[in-house]
């Protein structure tokens, strides 16, 4: 075989990798929707969940920093 064919055959798995991958990940975007839809109709508030699970992502530095701006400017514009 020659290295053009190994090449492209290597290619070739890389991007079927990657479309699996794609696929998975969609599935899972769709079971995180439902979840929300799931809480949503439960009561919950989606919009502040997702506010929640960013927050959640952050350090707690980074998260600290955050609500001290967002209070900064809160209270710049008066309210």
């Amino acid at each position: 075989m020659s290295e053009g064919n190994v090449a492209a055959d290597q290619l070739r798995l890389f991007i079927e990798r990657i479309e699996r991958l794609e696929e998975e990940k969609k599935g899972m975007a769709d079971d995180i929707k439902d979840v929300y839809l799931e809480a949503k109709s439960q009561g919950y508030d989606a919009k502040t969940m997702r506010t929640i699970v960013r927050l959640r992502k952050m350090e707690k530095n980074a998260r600290d920093e955050a609500d001290a701006l967002l209070e900064t400017y809160r209270s710049a514009l008066g309210f």
